[in-house]
């Protein structure tokens, strides 16, 4: 419990009405949760206001209420709000609620386009194996220390965050690492929060359904840079030209990492394999279990963040060494007939590139690749016939068929990549709604020593087709259809 007056530190307030001696027990801004004695914060949502449901809360308990536009007629024995935003004042206002965490522990952010839940979950593993107890928001799970919390976003709301934050706090962590996603940024969630630290990884095409240019995308990501403290690290990729702009006007102290020209943290790719590559990273050479370029840069972006954060050279590599990689990314799964397939989460145009430009640089003499890939229903519509090009030019058959449709029919979704495909790619094009059929067509299709890709879906353990979640695990179904091989 906590007076008004105290959650409200921070917050742009245009005016008050009521007394703010009133004790707040909860806060909230789903008008369906609250509970008597609640905070109602009333946002403008990307599909409802907030506004629209403050009667609402009011009969369930609601005694303060935070707006940007006050009712004609204000209830009385109700505590008014009204500030200019309410999407930051909520994050404030969570903030506060429960003793502002953030500054309890060091928190880092991770943003970019590619490679989030990767660096991530790479550095809670690093700083778990160094001794700390730490926290985890990543899209595939949340963690406090070795406890399993579910993930339901990529980054929560306000008020699970910093939720989630005190529970950090209170069971001794250290470090907390964040994806920090464009929708995030862009809607405040991260407002009120402390960091220690933000990377930036990359910045391709995606979520133009929700931004709609790519400009309103780099603003939200950049955003998150706007508001780092001049005691934090701006860690970023300049590989990506986006990188620099992250810099731009950004208060905190900035740091480079590349894997292809001058930076403060430099990497080269020795050899590589399915097995793993060499690494050269700031002059020393380590083995890792993971492939790819795009990888090697999340290696030396979780490289550089340790190091900023404290840890030692020697230390950093001997870990990494024994890392492994997350969960539906690039997870190679083989056959006792020697077919190597492998799921990867890759679901728009620049990470499915470069998936398949890996594994080609890796596979040999007549090794074919055969790639599985749909495209998600109620999203940007723009990437799917993009996608459907890359994977065909790409590999030596390719199989379009259902991702997550979602409230869209699947057959649409597919007319929709197919105009991605020239008439040369389409002898070696196939099309298969159902997405079980398709990973058993790819397997019968295969030859010893061959390679199978499944993008899009990763460590997902469901497909939803008209709003509903059925259980589909691309790594269950390879798995199935390989030993029938």
């Amino acid at each position: 419990m906590i007076r008004i007056d105290e959650i409200l530190k921070g917050i742009e307030i245009v005016s008050v009405s009521g007394t703010k001696d009133k004790v707040i027990c909860a806060i909230e801004f789903d008008s369906r949760k609250v509970v008597q004695d609640s905070l109602f914060v009333a946002v403008k949502g990307y599909k409802s206001d907030g506004h629209d449901f403050i009667s609402s809360a009011i009969k369930l308990g609601a005694t303060a209420i935070i707006c940007e536009i006050l009712p004609e007629k204000p209830a009385r024995n109700i505590c008014w709000i009204k500030t200019t935003d309410s999407a930051k004042a909520l994050g404030l206002a969570a903030s506060n609620f429960y003793g502002n965490p953030s500054y309890s522990l060091r928190l880092v952010g991770v943003t970019g386009t590619n490679g989030k839940t990767t660096i991530a979950s790479l550095l809670y593993r690093m700083f778990i194996g160094l001794g700390y107890k730490c926290g985890l928001f990543s899209t595939v799970c949340n963690y406090i220390n070795e406890k399993e919390l579910e993930a339901t976003h990529t980054t929560p709301d306000p008020v699970q965050l910093n939720s989630i934050l005190a529970r950090m706090v209170g069971e001794g962590c250290d470090f907390a690492f964040m994806e920090v996603s464009s929708h995030a940024a862009d809607q405040k969630r991260i407002a009120g929060l402390r960091f220690a630290g933000g990377i930036f990884t990359n910045l391709t095409h995606d979520h133009l359904d929700y931004h709609k240019t790519f400009e309103n995308y780099l603003v939200a990501k950049k955003s998150f840079f706007d508001t780092l403290p001049a005691e934090a690290f701006a860690l970023v990729n300049v590989d990506d030209r986006n990188g620099r702009v992250m810099l731009q006007n950004c208060k905190a102290r900035p740091y480079t990492f590349s894997i292809r020209g001058m930076a403060d943290y430099r990497c080269n790719i020795i050899e590589q394999g399915f097995e793993g590559m060499a690494l050269k990273i700031q002059g020393e050479e380590v083995w890792t279990r993971f492939i790819g370029e795009f990888n090697a840069s999340n290696l030396l972006a979780v490289y550089a963040a340790s190091e900023l954060l404290g840890a030692a050279k020697k230390e950093i590599l001997t870990i990494l060494s024994d890392l492994h990689s997350v969960s539906g990314r690039l997870e190679v799964i083989k056959s006792p007939a020697g077919i190597s397939g492998i799921v990867d989460y890759a679901h728009t145009p620049d990470a499915l590139l470069n998936v398949i430009d890996t594994i080609n640089k890796i596979r040999e003499g007549r090794v074919k690749l055969i790639t599985i890939v749909g495209a998600g229903g109620d999203r940007d519509r723009t990437k799917r016939p993009k996608m459907a090009a890359i994977s065909a030019e790409g590999s030596d058959k390719v199989i379009l068929t259902s991702d997550n449709p979602r409230s869209e029919n699947p057959e649409m979704i597919l007319d929709e990549m197919e105009t991605g495909i020239t008439p040369d790619l389409r002898r070696k094009t196939l099309r298969i709604a159902d997405r079980h059929e398709a990973i058993k067509t790819a397997v019968m299709l295969a030859n010893p020593g061959d390679v199978i890709l499944i993008a899009g879906k990763g460590h997902e353990t469901y497909q939803e087709i008209m709003g509903v979640k059925h259980h589909f695990d691309d790594r269950e179904e390879l798995k199935n259809a390989l030993l029938l091989k």
